[in-house]
């Protein structure tokens, strides 16, 4: 479709708000930017990832984590990040712990991969001049041409 601009959202199912709050807002600094309630409770509330990309959070999830990474479904989120050690060591700072060390994924960009309360998996990535992803938008763009 060439009338799409971006991601608009992500939406997740959260078990616990508050400590899903304390995660996004506490430790990874996203702000609230709205909550709408249905039927007198909070139907679901919006965190600022940049001004045109959001999560969307849902509370009351059923079950204790997320779905493993081979199931099928929401797989992870990924943030792209200008200076991956700058952004692992705020989450250091922060009080967040790595699950995955810091590496240069298959893509050719360096990656890091945290988890949320929930068991949502996040990729912090910083895109390579170089990468896989440069290369294929290189190849489209000359295609254009």
């Amino acid at each position: 479709m060439k009338s799409v601009v971006g991601i608009g959202h992500v939406a997740i199912r959260v078990k616990d708000v508050d400590r899903t709050l304390a995660f996004y807002v506490g430790q990874l600094g996203f702000k609230e930017m709205m909550r709408l309630d249905r039927d007198g409770r909070l139907w679901l509330l919006y965190l600022r990832i940049t001004d045109t990309q959001f999560l969307e959070v849902f509370p009351d999830g059923e079950g204790e984590r997320a779905s493993g990474k081979e199931a099928v479904g929401y797989n992870h989120l990924c943030l792209e990040v200008s200076d991956i050690e700058a952004a692992v060591a705020e989450l250091a700072a922060a009080g967040v712990a790595l699950t995955a060390p810091l590496k240069t994924g298959a893509d050719g960009n360096l990656q890091a991969w945290i988890e949320d309360p929930d068991g949502h998996r996040i990729e912090l990535m910083q895109m390579a001049p170089d990468c896989l992803q440069a290369q294929a938008l290189a190849r489209m763009r000359a295609d254009r041409v």
